[in-house]
């Protein structure tokens, strides 16, 4: 018995339901994914049209173009101000359309239904299905694979790899060649990294008690023009923890300065845009060399210029 759903495919209740045959065997590729995930939910073939095949799809028109007559049609000129009042209309008439004798055969479709579709039809699934999206990703450097403006950790050795992205109302799975490497509560606002310290390299691991507002702490307590340095770091990166090893590194280089020392050379960094350690650093030793040349040097030393002694 067949099952219409979309206006190009149809869903085929095999006869061997009950034999034991896999589910995922009856899930084809060629379909929307996240359809023939539903399909194979419920233990279903799903046939598409053949393009350039009319006849495929007569059935599946003539489904649509009856439930737009009987539903929309009766529905049309009715007001609905919540969801449930709209289902509560749908569920009165498709009442009427189950129950309404067939002029043609004589009998009703929920007659049809109770005789011949039921016996015919395997259980529901133990557990309810939960619609999910699918989506391609391709992680990038940080280790993140994106999904609708937020991002996910991966274990940081499917860098540059693609992976699968399963979204829910609220988990996301990242599958790489079939297998789940990764699994994340979905972000709707907030942080847009959700990062999961295993999925770390070593090297970064060692830095996750640090955070962006740690950070912003300290070069406040330096004072102000610090405090802009190392904003203006963290939202030079795509991602804030790219900027913590460069914060650290500053945080050694001005251990031995004073605060107004710090303070002008951080002032320096932001006006010429220098948002590395190796600039802080020149910046540094150049301040540094101002300070100790006291006296200006001779513009030119020449056996040829007397000096003043030469007019006494």
């Amino acid at each position: 018995m067949d099952y219409f759903n979309g206006a190009r495919s149809r869903l085929v209740v095999p006869d061997n339901l009950k034999s034991g045959v896999s589910r995922a065997s009856f899930y084809d590729p060629e379909i929307n994914r996240s359809y023939g995930m539903m399909a194979s939910h419920y233990g279903v073939g799903v046939l598409p049209a053949r393009p350039r095949r009319p006849k495929d799809k007569a059935k599946v028109e003539n489904g649509m173009r009856f439930a737009q007559s009987c539903l929309l049609g009766r529905l049309r000129k009715q007001t609905f101000f919540s969801l449930a009042e709209a289902n509560a209309a749908i569920a009165d008439v498709l009442e009427r359309i189950n129950n309404h004798v067939m002029r043609r055969l004589g009998v009703s479709r929920r007659h049809l239904f109770e005789t011949v579709e039921r016996a015919a039809l395997a259980s529901l699934p133990a557990e309810e299905y939960e619609f999910a999206e699918w989506r391609f990703a391709r992680v990038s450097t940080d280790y993140h694979a994106e999904f609708r403006s937020f991002f996910y950790s991966v274990p940081h050795a499917l860098i540059r790899q693609q992976v699968d992205i399963r979204a829910t109302a609220r988990m996301i799975e990242i599958f790489h060649r079939g297998k789940r490497v990764a699994v994340h509560q979905r972000r709707y606002g907030g942080p847009r990294y959700g990062t999961d310290p295993a999925h770390m390299p070593s090297s970064h691991r060692r830095y996750a008690e640090w955070t962006p507002e740690r950070f912003r702490r300290w070069g406040a307590s330096i004072g102000p023009q610090t405090e802009g340095l190392i904003v203006a770091i963290l939202a030079s990166r795509p991602h804030p923890e790219q900027g913590f090893r460069t914060c650290l590194g500053i945080l050694r280089l001005y251990r031995d300065l004073s605060r107004e020392r710090a303070e002008v050379v951080s002032a320096r960094a932001v006006e010429i845009g220098g948002l590395t350690c190796k600039t802080i650093a020149s910046l540094i030793a150049t301040h540094k060399a101002l300070r100790h040349s006291t006296e200006p040097a001779a513009v030119m030393e020449h056996a040829n210029l007397r000096g003043p002694g030469y007019f006494h």
